[in-house]
């Protein structure tokens, strides 16, 4: 079945790097469209980045130019390269595949992040 397991998270200074990993399984990764969303709390999920098959980025305007997101097809693993992170930017980080014809949507478990002023 499919499986996205997020990694990398934790208690980060503000202004110190931190990059999220994204292992998944149980489809054809090369062929999917992946994305990065986050959760603070008390708020709704929103979108933090998304990379199509063929490698095309979009991102959360507020984000771009601080954060990154990649992937590599030969490891089944998408990351968010967070530079820069504020408190702001504390929440739950979640994975999210878009997979097949129909475009199921598949998310992981999530991964705390939180920065410290």
């Amino acid at each position: 079945q499919v499986q996205l397991v997020e990694s990398g998270g934790g208690l980060v200074q503000d202004g110190r790097s931190l990059r999220l990993s994204c292992a998944a399984s149980g489809f054809i990764f090369s062929s999917a469209n992946m994305g990065w969303y986050r959760q603070a709390p008390g708020k709704q999920r929103e979108l933090v980045a998304t990379i199509t098959s063929s490698g095309i980025t979009k991102y959360a305007a507020s984000l771009k130019g601080r954060f990154t997101i990649s992937r590599d097809n030969a490891k089944n693993t998408v990351y968010l390269q967070m530079n820069s992170p504020k408190p702001e930017d504390t929440a739950v980080y979640y994975c999210n595949a878009i997979v097949g014809v129909v475009g199921f949507r598949y998310w992981g478990q999530g991964t705390q992040v939180t920065v410290s002023s």
